[in-house]
């Protein structure tokens, strides 16, 4: 896992990127363009769906893109095989990805700060995902994504802070400039709700506020800017540094996403998040809203 002290600035698109986010009408005009990246992130149940994106490709993060040696869910992987799987994947330094799932928003942000964290900048969320892109009538491939027929040259530069482990975390928690959001159900955060995984406690770190990843979209999308700096300004409570968790590190780069779509410049996602914390052990536990 991936340890660091601080938040990763960043920064608003790159290249003919908008920002961090794109909608369908966006994509389908630059699909055919050489040099523009499709990936699909979904995740679990939501893999099952035998269709994509024309020319789309797995983004694995259940499997390639997880460090298997540690036994977490969907740890980051070393930056050295973080790498070597974007270059099987096609992926060139001078490439714009795009991510999506077949969710909406849901594992989609994931693949976007991996790839953030691993510093390259020009990625970008499909809005909406899978079911936008349906929905606006764009065609589809009745085929599951694969891979890539020639590597990409890639280059793996982890940006410190991106990824965070539980020292840090404590630290967030003692700090009052920093708010650590947890991107789980209000059951979940509260206790009141069995964790999914077994053998974890349930509850919440004490300090933390709850902010469920669906309160920052709203039929499947992204709220609007202003909406999430009112959101994010209600659960951060005028802190400026943000430090965001979940049950096991996807939902939280939903946090993560709408934190820099509100204009926040150092946010922080808890790689273990509930998966690492709330396992029995000596860091703080707590229940009720």
């Amino acid at each position: 896992m991936t340890v660091e002290h601080e938040g990763m600035a960043v920064d608003a698109g790159a290249g003919d990127l908008p920002g961090p986010l794109v909608d369908v009408d966006w994509l389908s005009g630059r699909l055919e363009r050489p040099g523009t990246v499709v990936l699909d992130a979904s995740v679990g149940a939501h893999r099952s769906a035998a269709r994509r994106i024309p020319g789309a490709r797995r983004f694995d993060i259940d499997g390639a893109m997880s460090d298997h040696a540690v036994p977490l869910p969907h740890t980051m992987p070393r930056a050295a095989r973080f790498a070597e799987e974007m270059r099987a994947l096609g992926v060139d330094g001078t490439d714009t990805v795009v991510v999506y799932d077949t969710a909406g928003i849901y594992s989609g942000p994931r693949a976007w700060w991996m790839i953030r964290a691993m510093g390259f900048d020009r990625v970008a969320v499909l809005d909406g995902g899978l079911p936008a892109w349906e929905s606006a009538g764009l065609p589809v491939e009745d085929l599951a994504p694969g891979g890539a027929d020639r590597a990409g040259d890639f280059t793996a530069r982890p940006r410190p802070g991106a990824l965070v482990g539980s020292d840090a975390v404590v630290r967030a928690l003692a700090d009052p400039h920093t708010a650590v959001l947890d991107a789980r159900s209000r059951e979940r955060f509260a206790g009141t709700a069995a964790e999914p995984r077994a053998g974890l406690r349930g509850g919440h770190m004490p300090g933390a506020a709850n902010l469920p990843f669906g309160a920052v979209q709203r039929d499947g999308r992204m709220l609007p800017a202003e909406e999430l700096r009112a959101v994010f300004g209600e659960s951060a409570g005028g802190r400026e540094r943000l430090v965001v968790s979940c049950g096991s590190g996807v939902t939280a780069c939903v946090l993560a996403l709408g934190a820099e779509l509100a204009g926040y410049g150092e946010v922080s996602v808890y790689d273990g998040s509930w998966s690492e914390w709330g396992l029995p052990s000596e860091l703080p536990v707590v229940t009720g809203a």
